[in-house]
């Protein structure tokens, strides 16, 4: 069996700060899907019209690369604590970027998502009343990394629906219609695509 993501995540910290190039690549190659997810679930949909999230994602892993040195954590969850920080202060600049270079429209307030309100950091949508499944446990794992590792081996619809019901914290409504499908579909989607990940995490 491989080691785990977090011991992996300690080591390669371990190594990079030794001097270990391929480590140190090693380890942002590890977290850059991680990002993925997060960039996503704090950038409005709307803007993702003009921002794509793999572009912060891009100017995180650049930042991070020019100031690791600056990183004092040992952990897997200070490191990717620390990226989070450095991802949502881009999340803003971007935001700002756009606020300048475009006419705002009346009432129209731009507003991004802090990481501490996205999936991979404890939060969740309140369950439906029906859901037979534990929806809120599900992106409250300690292991960030495992889980987004095991949501990038899922089928795309299944990412999608998770990522706007948990990450997001979209009301199925609005998922369904992000989706183009009808909400008792996509209520039936996300359950298939959470129990598809639980199996993948191998959690009970």
């Amino acid at each position: 069996m491989t080691d785990s993501p977090t011991r992996n995540v300690t080591e390669l910290i371990h190594r990079a700060r030794e001097g270990d190039l391929q480590s140190r690549e090693e380890l942002f190659t590890l977290c850059r899907g991680y990002l993925g997810y997060v960039a996503r679930a704090q950038v409005e949909s709307w803007l993702r019209v003009k921002v794509d999230a793999s572009d912060v994602v891009q100017q995180t892993m650049m930042e991070a690369h020019r100031d690791f040195d600056r990183f004092a954590g040992k952990s897997e969850q200070e490191w990717l604590g620390w990226l989070r920080k450095i991802l949502s202060h881009n999340v803003a600049d971007f935001v700002r970027a756009y606020r300048g270079t475009s006419k705002r429209r009346a009432g129209r307030e731009v507003r991004f998502r802090d990481a501490a309100e996205t999936g991979m950091t404890g939060g969740a949508p309140e369950p439906a009343a029906a859901d037979p499944t534990p929806s809120q446990e599900v992106l409250r794992l300690e292991n960030e990394l495992r889980v987004a590792a095991a949501l990038a081996e899922m089928p795309p619809d299944y990412q999608e629906v998770i990522v706007l019901r948990n990450f997001e914290r979209l009301p199925f409504g609005e998922v369904a219609e992000r989706m183009d499908r009808s909400r008792p579909a996509v209520q039936m989607l996300w359950m298939r695509a959470l129990r598809k990940l639980q199996e993948a995490l191998g959690d009970e």
